[in-house]
């Protein structure tokens, strides 16, 4: 098996509800946390390069919190590293599309990342705003207005919608 089905199996297999799931989301919420304030906190530097065991170690983590990390973060690179394949010996490469991984986070709730004072070096309030705006609206459904029986048809026939497209 695949260190990303261990991860999914496991991590996805708790009962959130449960004082051993509550510890388990909680735990991996907090290293989730430490790995983006210390990514976040150099957004100028080179991608971030290493093999899976190593940023596990380098940023204090368990690997089964890393691989974690990189499935979470994978829609949000630049290219992105088949998490689906990796081993822990795998070379991965953490090139963040910052807009993405902004509008990633508002969209998965996650207010413990999107919030970080870190986010102040790479975009304007000004732009975090209107990335907010961009990612909460493309989850809402605008339903068009409803064609009443005697509204003009929407063809554009000039009929009646019951004498046209209403029948």
């Amino acid at each position: 098996m695949s260190l990303l089905t261990d991860w999914r199996e496991y991590a996805y297999g708790l009962d959130d509800r449960t004082p051993e799931g509550k510890q388990f989301w909680f735990d991996y919420f907090q290293a989730e946390k430490g790995i983006y304030e210390k990514l976040l906190s150099n957004p100028k530097a080179d991608p971030v390069k290493g093999t899976v065991k190593g940023l596990a170690e380098e940023y204090g983590v368990t690997l089964q919190f890393m691989v974690g990390f990189l499935d979470g973060i994978e829609e949000s690179l630049v290219i992105p590293n088949n998490v689906d394949e990796i081993t822990e010996d795998s070379e991965v490469t953490l090139g963040i599309d910052y807009e993405k991984l902004y509008m990633n986070m508002v969209g998965c709730n996650a207010e413990w990342l999107y919030t970080l004072p870190q986010w102040d070096a790479i975009f304007t309030q000004e732009k975090r705003d209107e990335l907010y705006k961009t990612e909460k609206k493309s989850k809402t459904l605008i339903k068009p207005p409803k064609v009443g029986r005697n509204d003009p048809c929407p063809c554009g026939s000039g009929l009646k919608f019951k004498k046209c497209c209403g029948k």
